[in-house]
């Protein structure tokens, strides 16, 4: 395994290597810089009103105070001063927003206002929070989990925006907005940064013109640090205990004593929960007239990292908390290559066309101990379990064509035509052995998931229209005609047998075939192959009213839509659909110093999908996808932003959320459940009236800054951020305590000193508290298990704009 990652560090250009590169190229482009530095243009920015924020949640530019929507704006100053390197690091930055890591793939799945999907980590299952970049669909799960980078903004869209947005964006939309080439100016950045668990990093960008009509922007990232997880050393009880447990349990005739081999448990090497992540693009900018522009990118991103692991909620005595016992070491490989294309043309006539298009392939394989050494081996087939979870190889490509005309300038009627068309082929190896005891041990179950070939083919077509009745008071309506179809084609799902005496009993190989003969799956896999297809139409209806300049209302009707789809054995289930009611406010005061901004809501939700891991009556796994009758949920969420001061600002979101699940029997191998009186499940659990989890009822976040004047431009700026929330369930199943994050508060620290000349200096601590936050939770293996949010982390960075 440690030769396996060394061979694909291989392909990494190093850090220092991109730092010689780049350092080389910023020092060419020094001399001729004529444009203010990004350091500059943030504290111009960092001047202004508070209320100076444009967005894009309505496909044109405009003003956050004048956008009849929930949604959180993120600029870039934001972004840095929370040193934000995933979707995970804004969840205390957005009211009704959660995201969670779920650990055998290495993904980040997000949830809105009380409403997501934990099995999205599989390649079967479409999250209900969708994620944009520049507004180009990302179907899968991996792509939350790619690194932010050179980022102009973040627009977090709360509700459903299944109108303009589409594809699953049943309940909100995360549309990450990156930074694009300046024409005639040539400016850039370079930053390094230190901390714990030997944490090291570099970013960079610059921007260079090629003539008048032509700009490039060239980009990089590189994140690193260890794995918090320690190796637990191997357990050692004596021989004659192992011979005992091992006689105790009525071993198979024929098979032999064998003593634990020390060798089996991993004690060196990359820790588990580390990062190891790289990213490059360049884009270019061609606008060869004032009507014509063409914003092109290709990015790369290298993830070199490893998986998070379930701890034990109650470690062992005399063991560290972030320890585990680990017999498999964790690996993780992801490549995925990007294009992005959007050209804007505009027609004349008050009329303006826009082509976005978007190509993306990943690759990925994965290493994971799903049992994470939560019972300690009695011998080398009793005591415990032993359960690889082994992606063998993944692939999904996707590619999506949207094509905008819509009006310009102001108009009695503002509107927006569209089409859109995506497709998916994906296709994975999936092996799950399950061995008594270690890998030495007799096999409990094994199973390989083969799905070479699976495909996705969505169409639509959208409009949406805005009727300015008066200067004052604004109708929208909007509808959007969606069209998918899914088909599984060659999937096999290959169990284990037991029957053949000749077949080893060993954890199944990677390169094993398992229609070959004395295998031990048998001659008889469950096939997955069929097709879905289904088709929804999803609406908005929005009335806002300007009371005053500074002081907007909005009611909205909306609907968000997620396909079905087709489950293991070829099985379709239905889709999902969401209803929200909304009313809101948007208010300024003090002449642009304090921004209020407020939506009360309540959604209707029909179709949930679950999904979850199960074992069949016949004794057979497989992912089973169900609808539930749904869930009821409504609450408040309100953003406070404030220049108390010149030197003074503040920033503040509250959330209340309450969730109420529909009727649902759920079953998933993740929980130990009862035995299940309802046909087809082996065990499962009546969920009706639960709660949804990573939904607290209520959650705030609170971030003071100051900046001190010190003279000759010098400025030194402490921040302190805030966050609580109240206790939340971590499944459907609310299964007391141990399924349950408690309430807990999280503050985070930072001093900044930004010097005149251009250079910085940051400081930060994260979780200062080191507070243990649970973001799953399992007991699949006896004692409880959970993953966690980071512990306490801090550092500097250090950088210089030119």
């Amino acid at each position: 395994m440690n030769s396996r990652i060394r061979k694909y560090r291989k392909a990494l250009v190093s850090p220092t290597q991109v730092a010689v590169l780049m350092l080389l190229a910023t020092h060419a482009a020094h001399g001729q810089s004529t444009a203010a530095p990004p350091a500059a243009a943030a504290s111009a920015a960092a001047s202004e009103d508070v209320q100076q924020v444009t967005i894009t949640a309505t496909k044109r530019a405009t003003s956050l105070q004048r956008t009849p929507l929930a949604v959180t704006a993120l600029s870039a100053t934001d972004l840095e001063n929370a040193h934000v390197q995933t979707v995970q690091d804004i969840v205390h930055l957005v009211p009704s927003f959660q995201a969670t890591t779920q650990g055998d793939h290495g993904v980040i799945t997000m949830t809105l206002r009380g409403i997501g999907n934990d099995s999205a980590k599989t390649e079967y299952a479409d999250p209900e929070v969708a994620l944009f970049v520049d507004g180009i669909y990302s179907p899968r799960a991996e792509g939350a989990a790619a690194l932010l980078f050179d980022m102009e903004g973040i627009e977090v869209l709360r509700g459903p925006q299944g109108t303009l947005w589409g594809r699953n964006s049943t309940v909100g939309a995360v549309n990450m907005k990156t930074a694009k080439p300046v024409l005639k100016d040539k400016f850039g950045s370079i930053e390094g940064g230190l901390g714990n668990y030997n944490r090291q990093g570099l970013r960079g960008a610059f921007n260079v013109p090629v003539g008048d009509t032509v700009a490039l922007r060239f980009a990089f990232a590189h994140e690193q640090h260890d794995g918090y997880v320690d190796y637990q050393r191997a357990p050692h009880p004596s021989l004659a205990e192992q011979q005992a447990a091992f006689l105790a349990s009525n071993p198979p005739a024929g098979l032999a004593f064998q003593p634990l081999n020390p060798n089996l448990f991993v004690q060196g090497g990359p820790k588990y929960n580390a990062q190891d992540q790289t990213a490059a693009r360049i884009s270019l900018l061609w606008k060869p007239t004032p009507a014509f522009s063409w914003n092109l990118s290709y990015e790369q991103f290298l993830d070199r990292g490893t998986p998070s692991m379930n701890l034990l909620q109650e470690q062992r005595p005399g063991e560290k908390f972030w320890s585990a016992l680990i017999q498999v070491a964790p690996y993780l490989k992801r490549d995925v290559n990007t294009v992005r294309s959007r050209i804007d043309y505009d027609l004349g006539n008050e009329m303006s066309l826009s082509y976005i298009a978007g190509y993306s392939r990943y690759t990925g394989s994965s290493d994971f101990d799903q049992a994470g050494g939560a019972t300690v081996p009695t011998s080398f087939t009793t005591g415990a379990t032993y359960q690889q979870d082994r992606t063998n190889w993944s692939k999904y490509t996707n590619h999506s064509h949207e094509l905008e005309l819509q009006s310009t300038g102001t108009h009695t009627v503002d509107w927006i035509l569209g089409l859109y068309y995506a497709a998916e082929d994906n296709g994975i190896r999936f092996d799950i052995p399950i061995m008594n005891g270690t890998q030495q041990g007799t096999v409990g179950w094994q199973g390989s998931f083969i799905q070479p070939k699976e495909t996705v083919d969505s169409k639509a077509v959208f409009g949406q229209a805005t009727w300015n009745v008066t200067d004052a008071l604004h109708l929208t309506g909007g509808l959007r005609y969606t069209k998918d179809v899914r088909k599984n084609i060659g999937g096999r799902n290959w169990g284990w047998d037991g029957s053949d005496p000749l077949a080893p009993h060993v954890p199944v190989d990677p390169g094993l075939d398992p229609s070959s003969p004395h295998s031990g799956f048998g001659a008889n896999p469950q096939h997955n192959d069929g097709r879905y297809e289904g088709s929804k139409t999803t609406y908005l209806a929005r009335a806002n009213y300007d009371v005053t300049k500074d002081f907007m209302v909005y009611a909205s009707v909306s609907s968000g839509y997620k396909s079905g789809g087709l489950q293991d054995g070829g099985v379709p289930y239905g889709s999902e659909t969401l209803t929200n009611y909304e009313v809101g406010t948007k208010n300024t005061f003090l002449g642009g110093r304090v921004r209020f901004n407020n939506a009360l809501y309540y959604e209707k939700f029909k179709g949930f999908q679950f999904s979850a891991p199960v074992t069949n009556p016949d004794g057979t796994h497989s992912l089973a996808t169900s609808n539930a009758e749904g869930a009821k949920v409504y609450g408040f969420e309100s953003e406070l932003a404030a220049k108390l001061t010149d030197n003074d600002r503040v920033q503040a979101s509250f959330a209340y959320t309450h969730t109420e699940l529909g009727h649902l029997i759920g079953g998933s191998n993740d929980y130990r459940l009862p035995t299940c009186t309802v046909p087809g499940i082996s065990t499962c659990l009546d969920v009706t009236g639960n709660q949804l989890p990573h939904a607290p009822k209520f959650a705030a976040q609170v971030m003071y800054e100051h900046t001190f004047q010190l003279g000759n431009g010098d400025t030194l700026a402490p921040r302190i951020s805030v966050h609580y929330e109240t206790a939340s369930w971590l499944s459907v199943f609310n299964m007391g305590d141990p399924d349950r994050q408690k309430a807990y508060s999280r503050t985070d620290l930072g001093l900044r000193y930004a010097s005149s000349k251009d250079w910085w200096v940051d400081l930060f601590v994260r979780n200062a508290e080191n507070g243990k936050v649970k973001t799953s939770a399992q007991n699949a293996f006896g004692p409880w298990q959970a993953q966690y949010l980071p512990p306490r982390t801090y550092g500097l960075n250090a950088g210089v704009s030119f």
